[in-house]
């Protein structure tokens, strides 16, 4: 007697694609939907999100929703194939691990998107925007209020000017309001809330945008997935840049 084992074919792991909560998300949900991720429609309307996270069986695409700054761990961690965050985050990441850190395989960025323009910027008081480039250089102690601390310090520091930074989770406009702060570095979109509180920019220190990137251990063993998702990513997102209009700052 011959018994038939039924052939089980398992059904291949999605590919997960991390993407950022708030304002930037309507933004980066716009070329997934155009890449051919249905589950990221009811994002690129700007409403509430349905859930934190949205499979698609059809594009075979898991849809994580995750902070801004966390998109890059997800990734990096192995919790995501893909993400998209802005260049800030990934600024903010890069170099050597701090102390008490989990060593990581950094996050591989594959391609600036385009959207979600802005800068990361030295703001302070009106009144001292005329001497900042002499103040930045000379001996003397420069309070810095950020949410990007890495960022300050490697824009500031190492140079005869002591910089004691000042890590703030929001609101760093009020640090130079409230005595706490000489200045502040922060992401800038249109510098509305910089003269809301009598702030102006001081310096550019680099422009954000939103970028792709990946997991080194995902692009390497899944690349035959990876691969096509990304260039239909990128090829939205170049579709999306050619249409204009507005774009929603990253940070």
């Amino acid at each position: 007697m011959v018994v038939e084992v039924p052939t089980c074919i398992p059904t291949p792991r999605p590919l997960t694609l991390a993407l950022p909560k708030g304002r930037m998300l309507p933004e980066v949900a716009d070329p997934c939907v155009r890449a051919g991720i249905a589950a990221a429609r009811p994002l690129a309307t700007g409403g509430e999100p349905p859930a934190l996270l949205l499979d698609d069986a059809d594009a075979g695409v898991r849809l994580l929703l995750v902070r801004p700054g966390d998109v890059w761990s997800y990734v990096a961690f192995g919790g995501a194939d893909l993400g998209i965050t802005g260049k800030d985050v990934l600024e903010e990441m890069a170099g050597p691990t701090p102390p008490g850190w989990l060593d990581a395989p950094a996050a591989v960025e594959l391609a600036d998107l385009g959207v979600g323009a802005c800068r990361m910027a030295v703001a302070g008081p009106a009144a001292g925007a005329a001497t900042w480039p002499w103040r930045r250089h000379q001996p003397g102690r420069l309070r810095v209020a950020t949410k990007y601390p890495r960022c300050a310090r490697r824009a500031l520091g190492g140079g005869p000017v002591e910089v004691e930074v000042i890590p703030l989770a929001g609101s760093v406009e009020l640090a130079p309001l409230a005595g706490l702060a000489d200045v502040i570095v922060d992401l800038v979109a249109t510098g509305r809330t910089l003269r809301t509180h009598g702030l102006v920019e001081y310096e550019v220190l680099f422009p954000s945008t939103a970028r792709l990137i990946a997991n080194e251990a995902s692009l390497r063993l899944r690349e035959e997935a990876v691969l096509p998702l990304v260039e239909r990513l990128e090829a939205a997102a170049r579709q999306g840049a050619g249409r204009g209009g507005e774009r929603a700052c990253a940070g």
